[in-house]
């Protein structure tokens, strides 16, 4: 296994290739899949140069959400040693019929711990109690009684260590507490918040979880040099910590900008990795033809070193601005027409533009005229880009 590396792509598909990722591999497994929440995700980077976008909405209901994930989680229970774990984080959506399914593939007596994350913040309903938990279902692959699992502690309250301590460190069934240790861990942690918009950790990636989650759970079912693996890695919040603690680690994201992300995130700790060293990101035509709609405005305007349009939606027909302060329109399509050219005269007209750039998988005769009319007549410059120009000028 090729470990401390990143993978773009769907976690089935990476995780089938077996020479790869070989049966009885993996020590821990961590996940932090779609919620099945019914939300768009769409948010800026911090420097303002990328989107990241996501829909975690599912045609046909949650049997599709469920029929979605069921084979990533056979292939992930595949991949862990018979001592492994696997940690699913999910919350109120789908932790009902996750619990099933991790049941049917792990069996019910492998379930180890229901934990109920708790934490402060967001808004509150008008009806109903605030919803401030989310489910992490605990699994074993193997016999539960031979799993990794190192003890995790929670101190003592002031009154609990007064008590125990005026009992000469016997608690009230006897046995010694040693003050220091604290008390076992229950399966509810209220001790950790999620980030909030002022923590130093904040990546601005949607569903972000805080390092001291990943720490918890990865100290807890993993020890020095044993290989953690996240399948829906995210901005790489579990590889970080994992890289942090003296762990192995493997990062799969399908998105290329989230597997850009990571790469970025591991190289500030020091590890000699960049973006071009992600296994699996698209680098064909057509494979970046195919690529999701903001993962190609991502790498359009990442070859014309631009930035994209810092409104998200209703962007009125500009999806980046290049440093010279120009507007840039991205069509992934082929065969741009007169239409195209014509609405990003508007486009410009409206941002107080003279010049601008469209990039499409092709333009059309109707494309070129328009563009020497508007030069002619208008005094608009606009310059008309395919995706295979871009690719060859790099």
């Amino acid at each position: 296994m090729h470990t401390n590396a990143i993978y773009c792509g769907d976690c089935q598909r990476v995780l089938a290739n077996t020479v790869e990722f070989p049966d009885d591999s993996v020590d821990l497994v961590y996940i932090d899949p779609p919620f099945f929440s019914d939300r768009q995700y769409e948010v800026l980077w911090g420097d303002g140069y990328e989107l990241r976008a996501f829909e975690d909405r599912w045609k046909g209901g949650i049997e599709n959400y469920i029929a979605w994930m069921e084979p990533k989680v056979r292939e992930l229970r595949r991949v862990l040693k018979p001592t492994g774990s696997m940690y699913l984080h999910c919350d109120y959506h789908a932790n009902a019929h996750l619990r099933i399914l991790m049941d049917k593939e792990f069996g019910e007596s492998h379930c180890i711990n229901d934990i109920a994350w708790c934490y402060r913040g967001g808004g509150v309903p008008s009806k109903g109690f605030a919803r401030k938990h989310d489910t992490i279902l605990f699994y074993a692959k193997g016999d539960p009684r031979k799993i990794t699992f190192n003890t995790q502690y929670v101190p003592y309250s002031e009154a609990s260590q007064a008590l125990v301590a005026s009992r000469g460190g016997t608690s009230i069934d006897g046995k010694k507490r040693p003050l220091s240790r604290g008390a076992h861990m229950p399966d509810w942690w209220s001790d950790i918040n999620s980030l909030q918009t002022w923590s130093p950790e904040r990546l601005d990636y949607p569903t972000q979880k805080p390092e001291a989650l990943l720490e918890r759970i990865i100290k807890a079912s993993s020890n020095d040099g044993d290989v953690v693996l996240d399948s829906f890695c995210g901005c790489g919040t579990a590889i970080s910590v994992a890289h942090k603690l003296n762990r192995k680690w493997v990062g799969i994201d399908v998105s290329p900008t989230a597997c850009k992300l990571m790469a970025k995130r591991m190289h500030s700790l020091g590890l000699p990795i960049s973006a071009g060293d992600v296994i699996g990101l698209p680098k064909t035509y057509e494979q970046l033809k195919a690529l999701q709609p903001f993962e190609f405005q991502n790498e359009i305007l990442r070859r014309l070193t631009g930035r994209v349009s810092a409104k998200k939606s209703g962007d009125m027909g500009i999806d980046g601005w290049l440093i010279d302060g120009s507007p840039v329109q991205v069509k992934q399509s082929d065969g741009g027409g007169r239409n195209v050219v014509d609405n990003f005269e508007t486009a410009l007209r409206r941002a107080k533009k003279s010049r601008g750039t469209i990039v499409a998988l092709s333009f059309g005769a109707g494309a070129h005229e328009e563009v020497a009319r508007a030069k002619n007549q208008d005094g608009l410059e606009i310059t008309l880009k395919t995706l295979k120009e871009l690719m060859e000028e790099e």
